[in-house]
């Protein structure tokens, strides 16, 4: 009966408290590991789709670059659109719209001495030859995901330089205020 008592007093295993706190560490640990990963792996797909979507414009802006060099700008699209090849889950659009200047007059007036309207007449003819000279064009990649679709754009302005400017409302308001 003695050797049954010492051998339950000598005490070589773990207890069941030691064990549960000993499996708490490890949950704690796996539960920490887990979730480090899954937000790696997040950050790390957003950044190929990131990667991807930057890849698109810049292909697609340069695309449409080329095909417009050395064309009037009358000749650029209003809206086009398609598919990228190997890219399932992306799609582009292009819209473009003329350039407007916006009237700097009001400023020009509401600075001290205000503006004669000489110069008033230049900003104004400056503004219309711009605008008849600069198209905006907007390229867009789209990213389709489970529940909805992201867009991502990007505006460049093409500018033909071939455009006259038309002086002769200039030289109309130069010949009264001559006349004067």
């Amino acid at each position: 009966m003695n050797l049954w008592k010492n051998s339950f007093k000598n005490n070589d295993g773990f207890s069941l408290i030691e064990v549960m706190v000993a499996m708490l560490i490890l949950t704690g640990c796996i539960v920490t590991l887990t979730s480090s990963w899954s937000g790696n792996y997040f950050r790390l797909n957003k950044a190929q789709i990131n990667h991807n979507v930057t890849e698109l414009l810049q292909k697609k802006i340069t695309e449409i670059e080329i095909q417009y060099l050395n064309k009037p700008i009358e000749e650029i699209k209003d809206e086009d659109g398609g598919k990228f090849k190997g890219f399932p889950n992306y799609r582009w659009t292009m819209s473009s719209q003329d350039f407007e200047m916006p009237d700097l007059s009001a400023v020009l007036i509401g600075q001290e001495g205000g503006a004669d309207e000489m110069l008033l007449t230049i900003i104004k003819q400056m503004g219309e030859h711009i605008s008849k000279s600069v198209k905006e064009v907007e390229v867009a990649v789209y990213v389709k995901f489970k529940k909805r679709e992201v867009k991502y754009a990007v505006t460049t302005y093409f500018v033909d330089y071939d455009k006259e400017l038309d002086l002769g409302a200039l030289a109309g308001l130069a010949g009264s205020l001559g006349g004067n």
